[in-house]
């Protein structure tokens, strides 16, 4: 689950923390994968900052044989959520940031479009299926037939 309810953290006092297993699915670059991590949320006097290391893999093709192959992605997550509410008073000013991440009216937040954010960020420019791949005339089971 890349939800997270925030609203114990959100009463505590300033640099309280919770850790967290995370797991779930997220589409990145048109396609679903599946990711596994840990997170550490830390109360600020703002909001909630997350940060943690998401493992998961997306469909890419080999930029030298055009072979699809999964690209095993890292994510090193840091983040600070903006809460939209206030628990005691109700609502808050929007964040500065028009694009900052925000704690929603019922104090959770989703990690989905960080890891979507953070995947298409990581995504290597020229993705190669194998360090040694050697393009289509060698590599590409239809190498061959190309060439006929």
């Amino acid at each position: 689950m890349l939800q997270i309810n925030v609203s114990q953290l959100l009463k505590g006092p300033i640099g309280s923390t919770e850790d967290h297993q995370m797991s779930g699915t997220v589409e990145i670059d048109g396609n679903t994968s599946q990711t596994q991590g840990r997170v550490s949320l830390t109360r600020t006097n703002r909001g909630i900052l997350v940060r943690g290391t998401i493992d998961t893999s997306v469909e890419v093709s080999c930029a030298r044989c055009l072979n699809s192959f999964s690209c095993p992605l890292a994510l090193d997550i840091k983040e600070e959520f903006y809460p939209a509410t206030d628990t005691a008073s109700g609502q808050l000013p929007a964040p500065e940031d028009a694009d900052a991440f925000t704690v929603d009216e019922h104090q959770v937040i989703d990690l989905a479009e960080v890891v979507r954010q953070y995947g298409l960020t990581t995504l290597p420019m020229k993705p190669l299926c194998r360090e040694d791949c050697t393009g289509l005339q060698k590599c590409s089971p239809t190498a061959n037939k190309l060439t006929e």
